[in-house]
């Protein structure tokens, strides 16, 4: 396939980060925004966000019991 290149302007901020997960994942940092690009426009990443908003939508309760357990004061016990 051939390749064009693309030139942008981001906060060095955002540069870096995008570096460190290319380097994570092993690869280019063309190829790893090739890959963003063709995960958003696939719908791959929308349908994840909804699959994650949906598994904290059904289990809302046991993170709620979990924050609220961390809260408590030590030695207060549940009635």
């Amino acid at each position: 396939m051939a390749k064009t290149q693309l030139g942008a302007r981001v906060d060095e901020d955002v540069a870096e980060l995008a570096r460190k997960r290319a380097a994570d994942l092993g690869l280019s940092i063309g190829d790893y925004l090739a890959r963003l690009v063709q995960d958003d426009t696939s719908g791959l990443r929308a349908r994840a966000v909804d699959a994650a908003a949906r598994f904290l939508a059904e289990h809302q309760s046991v993170f709620d019991d979990a924050e609220n357990a961390q809260q408590a004061p030590r030695g207060a016990h549940a009635a």
